[in-house]
């Protein structure tokens, strides 16, 4: 099943076809969702019941990998990784402006799997990730099915290629439109175009009396253990 392509997936049924439709965005999400919308228009299944389920499977695909980056705050390479430059353009975008970041990962092939480790690496909320989450998720899969049911399949098929197009157009738009005001001192800094793109994140693990994650953990053992004594 997991060498299937879109194509393959929509001739399953039954059991088998809602199964693949819930596993397939952990291989490729892309896929999972063309399939889920050719299973959808072509009548293989209940809508109603692929809808759900390939939201789940894209929110149980990308749910985890956050949690990846928290991860890696517990090592000591994520003190030197932290350090490199370019870094903290990352940090201030998961931070500052972490909608528009889910959302162009959402859409801009290459950027998601990265996006979403770095969200559990700068600690965004988790809450709000899951949220997020679920709504880039909901809109990606909407406008596909839109456009399978309202366009036809081929339409559905050429989409996979032409909304990373829109996203990345629209997005080098917002850029274009923050800069522009952000010279005239109508917004505030518009991480990456900040004079200064660069600079130190002492909140990161290793950075002066901050400690690594594991230390953190060790210290609040100490600190329980001490209060049941007393």
């Amino acid at each position: 099943m997991f060498g299937i392509e879109a194509a393959e997936m929509a001739m399953l049924t039954g059991w088998m076809l809602y199964v693949a439709i819930f596993l397939m965005p952990f291989v490729q999400e892309d896929v999972a969702v063309i399939g889920a919308a050719t299973a959808s228009l072509n009548g293989a299944g209940e809508t109603a019941l692929i809808l759900p389920l390939i939201l789940l499977g894209l929110l149980g695909s990308d749910a985890w990998k956050y949690w990846m980056g928290r991860l890696a705050r517990r090592y000591d390479w994520a003190h030197k990784f932290a350090e490199k430059p370019g870094v903290s353009i990352a940090g201030d975008l998961v931070r500052k402006e972490f909608v528009q970041t889910m959302m162009t990962a959402r859409f801009v092939p290459g950027t998601r799997i990265p996006t979403y480790i770095a969200c559990g690496f700068f600690k965004a909320h988790y809450g709000k990730y899951i949220i997020v989450l679920g709504l880039t998720a909901s809109l990606y899969v909407a406008l596909m099915f839109g456009l399978f049911h309202g366009l036809g399949a081929v339409a559905g098929e050429k989409a996979k290629v032409w909304l990373p197009v829109i996203a990345v157009t629209l997005l080098v738009m917002y850029i274009a439109f923050r800069w522009i005001t952000h010279r005239n001192n109508q917004h505030g800094p518009m991480t990456p175009l900040t004079e200064e793109p660069d600079h130190p994140m002492p909140d990161m693990p290793g950075f002066g009396e901050t400690p690594l994650e594991t230390e953190n953990d060790d210290q609040e053992d100490i600190e329980d253990d001490q209060d049941k004594k007393e």
